[in-house]
């Protein structure tokens, strides 16, 4: 009896939270937006690179509100607001405009499980689009300024006295009337340009830590010494405070180490399995911290070995390299949009989707546009062996193109308060991706969006990983900086400049236009370099600009970007759809060209 009025109780509950949501509006859905639960929301841990046991999700159903900024916290909100789908977005169940002039407002309750007695909490946001302040019990305990990066609160001081605790959070995000970094938003979307992205856009959540708890893991490996390099951050340094790091094969613990916080740590493996885009080789980790002989933190995490350099060929050409062998990279332009989450995939399994088309089309890379994405996403590619060419999000922008002296030319001029926020913000997405080894190139620019002082960024981001290469301006302002020169042409390919001291490659070709009745986002004129009436049409063009790519890998390009994943928005160039709901090329002929492409290097 006690069962069955559990169940019954569950069942109202489900009921009660459905019928205070439901997706807004009537644009395209993809077949997941109906297995979104909002008792349910993403449940799957969020941050794989540094996983604890215990957690609490605090996605779902919150109270929100729109006010003047500047405004007090409203004494009433508007309605619900199912986190972590942006304000904009129809699965958020709102799908409404917010504006540089107006806040959004966030409201919850939460309670902190009895067995986390004795520890700190702390509280996470995946990332949140823009400036975020954070309330706790009607006390603001800290902000945030980034909308594409993670961010935590150790809110263990806050929580005394009571056993529910509100959590307010506050929201003010520019769009393109900002400097900030945002990506392809902006408030009138039309064309290639897209709706603006507002407030809580990925997971939140809680978890149990000590006082003194690991905050970051990173890990560089080094294939020639059989070592990985490993630096684990904490809250805070206690040099009475021991961390170590167990590395571990099929099971086993192989090596391990210990030493303090912040420190380099080395763990040696003989022979070990290399990770690439055939065999995405990982390893385990465990990683803990000691007080006095006990532990008091402990995370798992993984990591792997591999290399990606640069080397010229018997032909003299600059090659790039995977674990020492010649490697064309060939992916499409992935800017991970989705028609009813706009940046926030309705699924885990959505998340994945993409990435698992992409290698089923013969393609071994992906170029991450102007986006960043969740670490989940990272952990896919890391997990599939696809790479990962990842972009600053632009901002500050404005088309400014310097006068076609591709060694000359003048940059956009940027405010000192814009120029340090960029620098700030790159950082973080370093940060976040720098132990994941999918990742092998960082775009500080695209085109000229934004782009200023190429050379100084170029340096600066290889100075901060010199692991990774740097490819400073992708189809933008050309400088002789970095490790690549990238070009765009459209539509077919082209090489129309060519750099003896660098990686040549193609950034961006491509966009061919096929545009699916009831699978657009609207009716007014669709985006697409060129436009095809049906599917061979647009496989027969495809694989023809392929075979020009090929002849001319022979000459001197060692990576090509096809734009583009998807459809997305008023862009119909889209190797699927925006809904994701049909494939626009014959798969296995794509996969065929794709291969050849790749291939050719290596003849």
């Amino acid at each position: 009896m006690k069962k069955l009025s559990l169940a019954i109780c569950v069942s109202l509950l489900t009921l009660s939270a459905n019928a205070q949501w439901s997706p807004a509006g009537e644009k395209l859905k993809t077949e997941w937006a109906d297995k979104v639960n909002p008792q349910n929301v993403l449940p799957e841990y969020p941050r794989p690179l540094i996983e604890r046991s215990q957690w609490s999700n605090l996605n779902g159903l919150w109270d929100y509100a729109v006010t003047p900024r500047g405004a007090a916290e409203p004494a009433a909100f508007d309605g619900k607001i199912l986190v972590p789908f942006a304000i904009e977005s129809s699965l958020s169940g709102v799908m409404k405009e917010v504006g540089d002039e107006n806040e959004l407002w966030y409201k919850r309750e939460f309670t902190i499980p009895s067995d986390w007695k004795g520890k700190n909490v702390a509280l996470n946001f995946g990332a949140v689009d823009w400036k975020a302040d954070v309330f706790i019990n009607d006390i603001l305990i800290g902000s945030h300024k980034g909308g594409f990066t993670p961010f935590s609160f150790d809110i263990t001081p806050f929580l005394a006295g009571k056993s529910k605790h509100k959590l307010v959070v506050r929201v003010w995000d520019p769009t393109n009337k900002g400097f900030q970094p945002r990506g392809k938003q902006v408030n009138r979307p039309e064309g290639i340009w897209y709706t603006p992205v507002t407030g809580i856009w990925q997971t939140v959540w809680l978890e149990p830590v000590s006082a003194n708890h690991i905050t970051a893991v990173k890990t560089i490996p080094c294939i020639e010494s059989g070592s990985l390099n490993i630096t684990v951050s904490t809250s805070k340094c206690n040099t009475n405070d021991i961390v170590e790091v167990k590395l571990i094969d099929k099971g086993q613990v192989i090596a391990t180490a210990k030493g303090l916080a912040g420190n380099e740590l080395r763990l040696s493996v003989k022979n070990p399995t290399l990770w690439d885009t055939q065999n995405p080789y990982l390893y385990d980790m465990k990683v803990s911290v000691t007080s006095s002989g006990r532990i008091t933190d402990e995370v798992k995490s993984y990591a792997a070995f591999r290399k990606i350099s640069t080397k010229r060929d018997a032909n003299g050409l600059m090659r790039m390299q995977l674990n020492d062998k010649d490697l064309f990279h060939y992916g499409p332009l992935d800017q991970g949009w989705w028609p009813d989450g706009l940046y926030t995939a309705p699924t885990d399994e959505a998340l994945h989707y993409d990435i698992k088309k992409t290698k089923d089309w013969g393609f071994n890379m992906i170029r991450k546009h102007v986006k960043v994405e969740p670490a989940r996403w990272y952990y896919h590619c890391d997990k599939e062996g696809i790479l990962v060419w990842q972009d600053m999000p632009s901002g500050d922008m404005g088309n400014q193109w310097a006068p076609h002296q591709y060694n000359g030319g003048t940059d956009k001029k940027r405010t000192q308060e814009s120029i340090d926020n960029f620098y700030r913000e790159w950082k973080e997405i370093m940060d976040l991706c720098i132990s994941n080894p999918s990742v092998v190139v960082w775009v500080p620019f695209n085109e000229g969006w934004g782009q200023f002082d190429t050379e100084k960024t170029a340096e600066w981001t290889k100075t901060y990983d010199p692991s990774r290469l740097v490819n400073p301006a992708s189809g933008g302002n050309h400088r002789p900086c970095g490790d690549i020169l990238d070009l765009h042409n459209y539509p077919g390919p082209r090489m129309f400049l060519f750099d003896a001291e660098r990686v040549n490659v193609l950034g961006e070709y491509g966009g061919i236009g096929l545009a699916l009745d009831n699978h657009l986002w609207w009716n007014k004129r669709n985006w697409g370099y060129i436009q095809f009436k049906n599917e061979n049409e647009v496989t027969a063009e495809y694989v023809k600009y392929a075979q020009e790519l090929q002849e001319m890998v022979k000459r001197g390009f060692s990576g090509a970007v096809y734009t583009q994943t998807t459809d997305v928005e008023g862009e119909v160039n889209g190797l699927m759809t925006y809904d994701r709901k049909k494939i626009k090329i014959n798969e296995a002929d794509v996969r065929k060209a794709n291969q050849a492409v790749i291939n050719e290097l290596n003849k």
